[in-house]
């Protein structure tokens, strides 16, 4: 019993490793992943290998497949580009094994030492990032270390040596085993670096290991697949073409287990190398084959999945969903879509009540109050509600202050559907507007409406952009804006006292003026949320 609690903990200690490398990596390299993924896949070839590059670097193929969800649902990326990059994404998980398959002894600790070192005591937030990566390899091997030994003793037990006698010559039997084994434990690293260890320990035959590994790849799709249950269809189509990959892989190698294992053997003397080499080979045959054969199974999914449409109700969001929480920064990066969307949204509605007021468009206002409380109501809550999910979880200061800025922005820009809806409220109801208003008065409240609307657009911008030089220009727009309120509104009072204005074309002039500034208000509070965001990362850079 000894033994086998010193191989689930050693397992336990390997998987931290794996994941604390990979949230390592993701943090150094996360927030530019959707930015590469929407860069690099626009012909298979390119998006295979970056789907091997980005896996074998952040050694998380669970955070590329995340990203790629997202990008589908936004329809950003085909379920075509999101199979090449899957092509890729297999070959990249190979690395994992290739890297504990190597006898490095006890050096394992100057790795741990070197990585805590780094990690707790230098400034430099890009250098204690790299240390926790370096601590991650350590720890990596260590585990491995810890299963390879206490794996010796459970051999050396006469059930534990049948039964790996049997599953090295039932090949079908270690499949199933390294399916279920992957599916309960939801990690084909753990799986793969638990089969090197027992190679490490010469207590298992290549075939049979060959047959684990085999099943571990199927066994990795149940992660994706229940996440995708609760999301949208192109979840779903992603996870099956996934499922797909694998297990038409499985079912081309395993007539020929032995064979292979017999080719393998020649690529090195080492049994944990030959069985790394298993791993990557198979992995790499399997997406040279099937790379030729990407649209029919873009097409097979899509059969299999299908897109129901539904018209009575629409998907409310279009970039945010709960899988995306793992991924801090990919989160953000959706989440900051989202509010632009939302803002779009609020603009032209900002435009229509340009129409309402200026020329008595009464269409437009049936469609800002349908805007306003179909779409831009529930939309802000929604995304509301998604951040404050995700500071929830575990996120770094930088990240927690990102969330914060939205949440804020947020509120800006579901403030200024608000006073879209105002404006509406004010067009007299008894009177033609032409009747309370003079052109020239007509003419001024136009020209800030164009004013206001130019103000706010420039504000998403900036927000869309994360652009500091933007935001500058909406605080200084803002600022000229206010110079020209106040002095509209100290010529009006002068109308006002020289008995040319009426007191319903006073009322309805100043609370349009009035409405129009708290919109600017809110668009200057955009651009200072940009600012401030970026004053912060160029504070944590220094730092």
């Amino acid at each position: 019993m000894s033994s086998v609690f010193q191989v689930l903990g050693g397992l336990a200690l390997f998987l931290f490793g794996v994941r604390f490398m990979s949230d390592g990596m993701e943090k150094i390299a996360g927030h530019r992943l959707q930015e590469w993924l929407d860069r690099m896949t626009n012909r298979p070839i390119k998006a295979a290998t970056f789907g091997m590059f980005a896996t074998g670097l952040i050694r998380s193929s669970s955070m590329v497949m995340v990203t790629m969800i997202g990008l589908i649902n936004a329809n950003l990326m085909t379920l075509e580009q999101a199979i090449g990059v899957m092509m890729g994404q297999e070959i990249g998980t190979t690395l994992t094994a290739q890297i504990v398959a190597f006898n490095i002894g006890d050096y394992f600790f100057i790795l741990v030492l070197i990585g805590m070192i780094m990690r707790e005591f230098l400034p430099s937030r890009k250098w204690q990032l790299g240390g926790e990566v370096i601590l991650a390899s350590g720890l990596l091997f260590l585990g491995m270390q810890i299963m390879s030994g206490a794996l010796k003793a459970i051999a050396a037990t006469e059930l534990a040596h049948n039964f790996l006698a049997y599953m090295g010559q039932n090949y079908y039997s270690g499949v199933l085993a390294g399916a279920i084994i992957t599916g309960i434990i939801q990690s084909s690293s753990a799986t793969t670096g638990l089969v090197v260890a027992m190679g490490m320990s010469q207590i298992i035959t290549l075939p049979g290991a060959v047959g684990l590994i085999l099943g571990a790849n199927i066994g990795t799709c149940v992660t994706g697949l229940i996440a995708s249950l609760r999301l949208s269809t192109a979840s779903k189509q992603a996870s099956i073409a996934q499922i797909l990959i694998n297990i038409i892989g499985v079912l081309l190698f395993l007539p020929f287990i032995a064979p292979f294992a017999d080719l393998v053997e020649t690529t090195s003397s080492n049994l944990a190398r030959q069985i790394a080499n298993a791993h990557t080979i198979f992995n790499v045959a399997v997406s040279v084959i099937l790379f030729p054969f990407i649209k029919p199974l873009a097409t097979l999914t899509r059969r299999l999945v299908p897109i129901i449409k539904d018209t009575r109700k629409a998907k409310l969001t279009q970039y945010i969903d709960e899988s995306q929480f793992r991924m801090p920064d990919i989160a953000l990066a959706e989440a900051t879509k989202e509010l632009h969307r939302i803002g779009e949204i609020t603009a032209d509605m900002l435009n229509l009540s340009r129409e309402a007021v200026i020329q008595g468009n009464t269409d437009a206002t049936d469609r800002i109050l349908e805007l306003e409380y179909e779409q831009v109501n529930p939309l802000c809550a929604r995304l509301e509600s998604f951040l404050s999910e995700l500071m929830t979880e575990d996120l770094s200061e930088q990240q927690r202050r990102r969330c914060m800025h939205l949440i804020e922005m947020t509120t800006d820009v579901e403030r200024v559907s608000d006073f879209a809806e105002d404006l509406v409220h004010l067009v007299p109801n008894t009177k033609k507007k032409d009747e309370v208003l003079s052109k020239k008065e007509v003419d001024e409240l136009d020209r800030f409406f164009k004013d206001t609307y130019q103000t706010y657009t420039t504000a998403l911008a900036a927000v869309r952009d994360n652009s500091y030089e933007a935001a500058l220009v909406v605080s200084q727009m803002e600022e000229k804006m206010d110079r020209r309120y106040t002095k509209a509104r100290k010529k009006y009072a002068k109308r006002v006292d020289a008995g040319k204005v009426t007191p319903d074309s006073e009322s309805f002039y100043l609370e349009v003026l009035r409405n129009l500034e708290r919109i600017r208000d809110h668009a200057d509070g955009l651009g200072i949320s940009v600012q401030r965001s970026w004053s912060r990362q160029k504070t944590v850079q220094r730092s």
